[in-house]
């Protein structure tokens, strides 16, 4: 092969490859439009802190939970990994553009009755497709709307574990405060239950009273072994959306001081109006809508002319006598029929596009409805938030009473047992409100796509 032939080649690969290549592993820096590993800070998280591989051995905090889910989670990392595919995927669509580089070596012994010899043979073949009737193009678009959506989809999968990192935080203070409440429970039960047998061997009870104390102080105890299995089954519940095997030893912080703050945004179709803009779920839906439509141009295109640049520059020799040459030509592709091919090829792209614009419309109508119900329930939460504080007072006080005329003798055991009953059930009561509460609030921000680490922080506790 010459020398000039070489050096148009190298030219020509020269100006092929992409200004501004980044390097050889990565010559069309897709690597800049993959999104960051999902991490707490890649979520808003303000603080640098690094991600944790054990849990803590510190009183775990909401945040704590969200940053551990966040780091440890399988999910993250299928999802990011589902994105560098997609942003290779642009790569794949950008190479189309260069020429493609082929060589061939030969070498064999040839012999015969009258002579042997030896033949070696080099090639070199440039092809570049210089028009495509925009199959490219449409394929490009393609890669980089499949890429968006992908981007979306990681947002939208980062928010729908921040939301479970917090349900099942706040379902695990939940338990442990039912716990503290039924050991409450059990305790007045008992006490009523003391008091009923100290009646009942001075002879002013009767034995109905002591076995009614009896039983409600065995049901107390049975309701307490039951909820402290519950307890335990949300810590394992936490452990596993944490990225965890369930059963590591988890203390939980205490909720925080004081009572939270009940207030929100009032305007629903604001908040709704909001999602639509700000969903990532939607986002991807769009984009998803977006890649159908630059499928059809693809499918159209591929039915179309297509022109081939071609150059091959060849060395042989055979028996010690060697030979230079090579080809250029021009190739243009004519589809004048392919049974239909194009045609039904072309009708299932805009197919897909109609099913991806469907899908689309159904989404942006559940995001309404997931604005809707989550406002609605935490209008229903904050609501049962107040009562509850009056409820769980005014049974305090009724059980207190109950007791009290009951050691004086002046009351019976049915109106105690009633008394103490109603304060368990209002105290749980109290604790299921504000289980919901938090996590209505969060599940509405999560459905407005808002929900980020500004959720945590003291001055945004009221806000959705």
């Amino acid at each position: 092969m010459t020398k000039p032939s070489l050096q148009i080649l190298a030219v020509t690969l020269c100006f092929a490859l992409p200004a501004g290549a980044a390097s050889l592993s990565d010559p069309f820096a897709t690597e800049a439009v993959t999104p960051p590993r999902p991490s707490p800070q890649a979520a808003g998280r303000s603080a640098g802190v690094p991600c944790a591989r054990e849990i803590p051995a510190a009183p775990l905090t909401a945040i704590d939970a969200v940053d551990l889910t966040l780091c440890n989670n399988p999910q993250t990392r299928e999802i990011w990994a589902a994105a560098r595919y997609q942003a290779a995927q642009v790569g794949v669509a950008q190479a189309a553009w260069l020429p493609n580089l082929d060589g061939r070596l030969g070498s064999s012994r040839l012999w015969s009755e009258q002579r042997n010899y030896n033949s070696t043979s080099a090639a070199l073949t440039l092809s570049w497709l210089v028009f495509d009737s925009g199959a490219r193009s449409a394929s490009g678009e393609s890669a980089r709307q499949l890429l968006a959506a992908a981007v979306a989809t990681q947002d939208a999968t980062v928010q729908s574990l921040f939301l479970s990192a917090l349900q099942s935080f706040y379902t695990a203070q939940a338990a442990r405060a039912a716990v503290a409440s039924t050991t409450e429970a059990e305790r007045a039960a008992r006490e009523g239950f003391s008091a009923a047998e100290s009646r009942y061997e001075v002879g002013i009870a009767t034995p109905a009273d002591r076995l009614l104390a009896q039983t409600a102080l065995s049901q107390a105890t049975l309701n307490r072994i039951r909820v402290e299995g519950e307890a335990r089954n949300a810590l394992g519940a936490l452990a596993s959306v944490m990225g965890f095997r369930a059963g590591q030893p988890i203390e939980l912080a205490a909720p925080p001081a004081g009572q939270p703050d009940a207030a929100f945004a009032q305007d629903v179709a604001a908040l709704i109006a909001e999602a639509e803009a700000r969903r990532p779920d939607l986002k991807a839906a769009e984009a998803q809508v977006r890649a159908a439509e630059a499928g059809v141009d693809l499918a159209r295109a591929q039915g179309r002319p297509t022109i081939t640049v071609s150059a091959a520059p060849t060395w042989a020799e055979v028996d010690r006598v060697s030979a230079n040459g090579g080809v250029v030509g021009v190739t243009v592709n004519l589809p004048l029929f392919t049974g239909f091919d194009t045609t039904y090829r072309v009708r299932a792209a805009e197919a897909q596009v109609d099913l991806r614009a469907a899908q689309r419309d159904s989404l942006r109508n559940q995001v309404a409805l997931d604005v809707w119900r989550a406002y609605q329930s935490l209008t229903t939460a904050t609501q049962s938030l107040r009562t509850t504080l009056d409820l769980v007072a005014s049974a305090e006080q009724s059980e207190r009473v109950a007791l009290g005329r009951y050691k004086a003798g002046v009351g019976n055991v049915l109106d105690l047992l009633t008394a103490q009953s109603a304060l368990a059930a209002a105290r749980l009561q109290r604790i299921q409100a504000a289980l919901d509460w938090y996590v209505f609030r969060a599940t509405l921000a999560q459905a407005v796509g808002a929900l980020d680490y500004s959720l945590l922080e003291p001055a945004a506790q009221g806000r959705p």
